[in-house]
C-alpha cells in the first residue's frame, strides 16, 4: 500500500503545472525544531563555542513511526560555565582593546552539547551553516556563520567535530582535548589546541613511573579515545623502559555493574601496588566510590591532567583512596581579573537568560516564579550571594584550563588581526574566509598580558610542560595539591624530569617510596632469567658462572672476563688471574734451591779433596783430568737447576734447556770416557795389545769434546729455528695463568733429551760389560750403578713431566736433574773419598793393581 501511494504521488507531481515549481530559486527548509545558542552576543565577527553545560541526558525511545522527542539534557556541569565565561571575559578585553582588532567587535555563539558526540557535531554544523530557523527565504549557499570554534573539552567529541568541519577548514581550538591522535593533520587538518598532547604526557608518565623504580604496575583507562590512545602510548614507552603492566582495564562511568565488578576483582587479586589511571574526572569519581565500597586502599595512584588537579575529585574522596597520588598537571596560571569576572554572573544573565535561570536555580536550590509555578520550592530573587557558596563553580583550581580557553580566544583574535591587516584601525571589515584564518593561526605567536608565550607547532600543539602534583592531606582534613616536580620538553632529555622527592607523601601516608615490582632486583653478580610464560619483569636471579661477572643491578647478561682475568667470589668484578710459576719464595722453590746449592757445595768439596790428594793412586786412576772435568760438569748440572726457578723470561727459557742439555752431555761424556779408559786399560794388559796408544789422554779429551760439540750443534739449531719462549698457559687452570717456558720446537727438546739418553745407555752398556774385570777397585762397577740410577731417573721423568700440572712440571724436571747429578756424584766419587779420607792404607798402587788379597777390601 505504501509503495502504491508513492507511485501515485510521483504521477501527480509529474502531471502538475510547470509554473507550480520554482526551480531557479531553491528554498532552505530545515526539518525539526530550531537550535538556539545557550549564550550569544552580536558582533562584527562571530566566534563559536561548544561546551557540555550538561554532562548527561535522558534515554529516548526511537520507534521510527513518529518524530523523536528532543534531547533532554541533565546533570548541570559547572565547569562548562567557567569555560564559557572565560570566552566572554577574553572577548570583552579584546573589544575594549585599542591595539587588537581596533574598530571591530567580536561576538559569540556558545552551544551546549550535553556531553554527546552526536549533539556536538550537530551544534558544530549549526555554527558553520547558521540553520537556526525552521525556514529561510535565502538560498542554501549561505556563508560561514562563525570564523572559529572553541571547544569541546573531551577528545572523543573534538574528534567528531574536527572530522565534520575539517573539510571546510574552519579552525577548531580545544582547551582540554589531549588525545595524541588529534595531532594527525591528515585526519584533522583544522584542529588546534592550547593544552599539550598526550603524546608527551604518556611518555612523561612512563618516565615518572620508571624514575621511582615501579616496574610492575596496573592501569585503568577511560574507554574512549582519550584513555585508549593515551594508554596505548604509555604502554609502548613503558615497555621500552622495562615496565610491565600486570593488567590494563577499560572503564566508563556508565558501565554495567558486571564490568565494574570484574575490574574490582582484577585489582584485588593483583600484586602490583601502583595504579596508573588514565581517566577523566567524571569516571574517576565513580571508580573511587567502588574502591571505597570494597575497601581497596593503600594503592599508589599515578594520574593524568584529567583528574590529578581536580578539587572536586578530592572533595568526593571521603575514604582517602587517592591520598598520596602523584601525577601530571597543567602548570599553574593566573589571568588577572578572570576570577572576579566568573563570580560575577551578570553576563550569563545578559547573554542567555534561559541557561542562566537553570544555573541559578541549581546553584541555590530555588525556582524563579513562572505562570505554572508549583508550590514547595524556594523562590529565587536573583540577588542571592554567590560569594559565600562552596561549589565547583566557585573553585578556581582549574584556572590553568580556563587560561587555555582564554589563550584560544586571543589566538583567534591575533589571527584575525593579521588576516584583516589591522593597524590603527581595521578598515576591511569584510568577513574573511576560514581557511585564511586557519593558515594564520598556525603562524601566530604572541604573549598574553601575564607574559606567557602562545604558539602552535606543525601539529597544532603547544609546547609541552607539566607540573608534577602530589596529593597531601592537610591538618584540617582536606587535600592539598603540592607541586613536587616539573616535566618540560623544551629542556635537554636528561633534564626534562625534575623532582623534589623529600617533599612527597606516598600512599598510606608513607614517607618512603612504595615498592611495586614483580621480582626483586637482581644484585651485582647475578643476571635476570625470565620466567616462562611471564612478563619480562618477572624473573629469577641466576648467579653468574665462573669467569663471568655483572657489576650492575638487574643485569640481563653476565659478561665474560678477559682471558687474563677471572671473576671474584661475588661475581661482581673481574680480577687478574693468579700467575703461577716456580718461585724462589715458596717452599718447594726454597727446598730445590737449597738442594742445588748443597749439591754444588758437595761437588766443590770433593773437587778440593781430589785436588789435595791428586798425587795418590786412586785419584790418578782412570785419568784424573776426566775426574776433575766430571766434577766441574756436575757443578754446572747442579747450578743449571737454578735457571728453572723464578719467573720465565726469553733468556732464562733459552738458557735453562740448552745449559741442561750441554752440561749433562759433558758430564756423560766424561763418564763415558772413564768407562772406555777402564775397558782399554784391561785390554792393554793382554799380551801383544797396544790399544792404549790409540786412546790416550789426548784422545779422551777429544772424545769428550766431540760428544759435547754434537749437543752444542743440536742446541744451536733448536735456538735458531724455534727457540723456547715464555708462555702464559691458560688452558690447564681456569682461574690461574701458568707462566712457563714453551719448548718452541718439541723436536729440538726431545733431540737434546734423546742424545743425553743415547750417551747414558751407551755408557751403561760399556760399564756393565766392564763391571767384572779383575781389580780391587774397579771403577766400572760404580759407573754401572750411577748410570742405572741416571737412566731410571730419566725414564720415570718422562711420564711425570707430561702429567704434572703447572709449576710442578718444572719441579719434576729440576728433581730429575738433581737426582741424576747426585747419583753420579755419590756412585762415582763417594767411594773414592771414603778410601782417601778413611782408608788411606788402600790408596796404594799395589792395592789398586790387585797385588793384595781382595779380602782386605
Amino acid at each position: 500500500m505504501a509503495l502504491n501511494k508513492i507511485i501515485l504521488l510521483l504521477i501527480a507531481v509529474s502531471l502538475s503545472e510547470p509554473s507550480s515549481v520554482n526551480v531557479s530559486e531553491p528554498q532552505c527548509k530545515l526539518q525539526g525544531k530550531p537550535l538556539h545558542p545557550q549564550l550569544w552576543k552580536h558582533g562584527d565577527l562571530i566566534i563559536g563555542g561548544i561546551f557540555s553545560f550538561h554532562s548527561g541526558w535522558t534515554d529516548r525511545d526511537f520507534t521510527f513511526s513518529s518524530e523523536p522527542l528532543p534531547l533532554q539534557c541533565t546533570s548541570l556541569n559547572y565547569r562548562a560555565f567557567q569555560y564559557a565565561q572565560s570566552i566572554l571575559y577574553a572577548i570583552e578585553e579584546i573589544n575594549n582593546s585599542t591595539t587588537l582588532l581596533p574598530g571591530l567587535s567580536l561576538g559569540f555563539k556558545i552551544y551546549d552539547s550535553c556531553g554527546s558526540a552526536a549533539e556536538a557535531v550537530r551544534r558544530a554544523m549549526v555554527l558553520c551553516n547558521g540553520y537556526e530557523e525552521t525556514a529561510s527565504e535565502e538560498p542554501c549557499t549561505d556563508s560561514f556563520q562563525v570564523l572559529a570554534i572553541i571547544g569541546e573539552s573531551t577528545s572523543s567529541q573534538c574528534m567528531s567535530i574536527a572530522t565534520s568541519i575539517g573539510p571546510f577548514h574552519i579552525p577548531q581550538i580545544s582547551h582540554y582535548a589531549t588525545c595524541a591522535c588529534l595531532s594527525n593533520k591528515k585526519r584533522y587538518p583544522s584542529f588546534l589546541r592550547t593544552i599539550p598532547s598526550d603524546f608527551y604526557q604518556s611518555r612523561a608518565l612512563a618516565h615518572l613511573v620508571r624514575h621511582f623504580g615501579w616496574t610492575w604496575v596496573g592501569a585503568i583507562r577511560t574507554d574512549d579515545d582519550y584513555g585508549n590512545n593515551g594508554m596505548a602510548t604509555f604502554i609502548k614507552v613503558a615497555q621500552q623502559l622495562g615496565i610491565c603492566l600486570e593488567y590494563s582495564m577499560p572503564f566508563l562511568r556508565n558501565y554495567p555493574k558486571e564490568k565494574l565488578q570484574r575490574l574490582i576483582e582484577q585489582v584485588q587479586v593483583s600484586t602490583s601496588r601502583v595504579v596508573v589511571a588514565f581517566l577523566s574526572h567524571l569516571d574517576l569519581e565513580v571508580l573511587v566510590h567502588a574502591f571505597a565500597e570494597h575497601n581497596l586502599t593503600g594503592y599508589q595512584w599515578v594520574g593524568t591532567e584529567g583528574w590529578i588537579a581536580d578539587s572536586q575529585v578530592a572533595l568526593l574522596d571521603s575514604h582517602h583512596i587517592l591520598v598520596g597520588a602523584i601525577g601530571l598537571a597543567i602548570p599553574k596560571a593566573q589571568v588577572t581579573g578572570l576570577w572576579d569576572f566568573i563570580l560575577d554572573v551578570a553576563p550569563l544573565s545578559s547573554y542567555g537568560s534561559e541557561i542562566f535561570n537553570e544555573f541559578w536555580e541549581t546553584m541555590f536550590n530555588c525556582k524563579f516564579p513562572t505562570n505554572n509555578e508549583s508550590a514547595g520550592h524556594t523562590r529565587c530573587t536573583g540577588r542571592e550571594d554567590l560569594s559565600g557558596v562552596q561549589s565547583v563553580f566557585t573553585d578556581m583550581s582549574v584556572m590553568p584550563i580556563l587560561n587555555n580557553v582564554y589563550k584560544a580566544v586571543y589566538a583567534v583574535a591575533h589571527a584575525l588581526h593579521k588576516v584583516l591587516n589591522c593597524g590603527d584601525t581595521c578598515a576591511n571589515k569584510r568577513q574573511p574566509e576560514p581557511i585564511k584564518i586557519l593558515e594564520q593561526l598556525k603562524k601566530v605567536r604572541f604573549r598574553t598580558k601575564e607574559g606567557e608565550e602562545v604558539y602552535f607547532d606543525a601539529n597544532g600543539d603547544p609546547a609541552a610542560k607539566y607540573e608534577i602534583i602530589n596529593w597531601q592531606p592537610h591538618k584540617e582534613g582536606h587535600i592539598e595539591f603540592i607541586t613536587v616536580g616539573l616535566y618540560d620538553t623544551s629542556l635537554p632529555m636528561n633534564s626534562q624530569l625534575t623532582f623534589n622527592e623529600h617533599s612527597i607523601e606516598w600512599a598510606n601516608y608513607a614517607k618512603k617510596i612504595p615498592v611495586s615490582v614483580c621480582s626483586e632486583s637482581c644484585p651485582p653478580g647475578t643476571r635476570k632469567a625470565t620466567r616462562k610464560g611471564k612478563p619480562v619483569c618477572c624473573y629469577d636471579c641466576i648467579p653468574c658462572g665462573e669467569g663471568e661477572m655483572s657489576n650492575e643491578t638487574d643485569s640481563i647478561t653476565c659478561v665474560q672476563c678477559h682471558q687474563e682475568f677471572w671473576s671474584n667470589t661475588q661475581r661482581d668484578d673481574c680480577i687478574e688471574k693468579e700467575i703461577e710459576y716456580l718461585s724462589y719464595k715458596e717452599i718447594i722453590g726454597i727446598l730445590l734451591t737449597t738442594v742445588s746449592i748443597l749439591g754444588t757445595c758437595m761437588t766443590s768439596l770433593i773437587a778440593i779433596i781430589f785436588l789435595k790428594y791428586k798425587s795418590t793412586p786412586i785419584v790418578k786412576a782412570n785419568n784424573s783430568e776426566l775426574s776433575f772435568l766430571l766434577l766441574f760438569s756436575l757443578v754446572l748440572c747442579f747450578l743449571c737447576a737454578l735457571t728453572f726457578i723464578g719467573q720465565p723470561s726469553n733468556w732464562s727459557c733459552m738458557l735453562r734447556h740448552t745449559a741442561f742439555g750441554i752440561t749433562f752431555v759433558l758430564c756423560i761424556s766424561c763418564v763415558l770416557g772413564k768407562t772406555l779408559v777402564v775397558l782399554m786399560a784391561f785390554r792393554a794388559t793382554l799380551p801383544g795389545s797396544n790399544v792404549m796408544k790409540w786412546f790416550g789422554p789426548t784422545q779422551q779429551r777429544l772424545s769428550v769434546l766431540a760428544f759435547t760439540l754434537i749437543q752444542v750443534i743440536i742446541c744451536l739449531l733448536w735456538l735458531t729455528i724455534s727457540p723456547p719462549f715464555p708462555y702464559k698457559n691458560m688452558q690447564y687452570y681456569k682461574d690461574k695463568i701458568i707462566l712457563e717456558c714453551d719448548l718452541g720446537s718439541s723436536v729440538g727438546f726431545w733431540a737434546v733429551l734423546g742424545y743425553i739418553g743415547l750417551l747414558a745407555v751407551l755408557c751403561f752398556v760399556l760399564a756393565f760389560l766392564a763391571r767384572k774385570l779383575p781389580d780391587n777397585f774397579n771403577e766400572a762397577k760404580f759407573i754401572t750403578f750411577s748410570m742405572l740410577i741416571f737412566c731410571a731417573v730419566w725414564i720415570t721423568f718422562i711420564p711425570a713431566y707430561v702429567s704434572s700440572p703447572g709449576k710442578f712440571t718444572v719441579a719434576v724436571e729440576i728433581f730429575a736433574i738433581l737426582a741424576s747429578s747426585f747419583g753420579l756424584l755419590f756412585c762415582i766419587f763417594i767411594p773414592k773419598c771414603y778410601i782417601i779420607l778413611l782408608k788411606p792404607e788402600k790408596n796404594t798402587k799395589k792395592h789398586m793393581m790387585g797385588k793384595m788379597p781382595s779380602k782386605a777390601l
